[in-house]
């Protein structure tokens, strides 16, 4: 028994060195934290970001990067903005596609379920093409994505009401 424990303990012995060259995970306070935005670079919630990292690197001199996460290239068809954007576009023009337009919508809120320019817009397709019902599971989907309000929630609210009262609108 004594043996095999000294044969043991041997045979770690050439594995220690390695073991403490091994790089630690990092705690809190080392560790860089990473604020992911979901707007484009230069609106109010990209600028607010900037602030806690600034008085974090200040304060702590602890580090914090902010990542855009819709800062992609305009033509990534792998966006939902962008999918949101090709769907919107031609629901619009002078000669709607809406079947098309659903595609790229539905595409976009398989890529992010909480776009909120996607539920919005999809939700006025569904009012342009009669599906009342479909706007307003649209509408729900919104008011989950919004925690504390957003227009999108509140124009496509605004429609669905239009809609009911029996009034078209272009605007949606």
């Amino acid at each position: 028994m004594l043996k095999k424990g000294i044969v043991g303990v041997l045979c770690a012995l050439p594995l220690l060195p390695a073991a403490g060259n091994a790089p630690a995970q990092a705690s809190y306070p080392e560790q860089t934290v990473h604020i992911l935005v979901g707007f484009s670079p230069g609106v109010a919630p990209d600028v607010t970001a900037r602030l806690p990292a600034d008085r974090a690197r200040a304060d702590r001199r602890q580090e914090l990067s902010r990542r855009d996460r819709r800062a992609q290239a305009p033509d990534d068809t792998g966006s939902a903005d962008w999918n949101n954007l090709m769907g919107y576009s031609l629901r619009k023009s002078p000669n709607p596609d809406f079947a098309g337009a659903e595609k790229f919508y539905d595409k976009a809120l398989r890529i992010d379920p909480r776009h909120l320019g996607a539920l919005e817009y999809s939700g006025e397709l569904y009012l342009q093409t009669g599906d009342l019902a479909r706007a307003e599971q649209r509408l729900a989907a919104l008011d989950k994505a919004c925690f504390f309000g957003c227009s999108e929630y509140s124009d496509l609210k605004k429609a669905i009401a239009q809609y009911k009262a029996g009034k078209t609108s272009s605007s949606y």
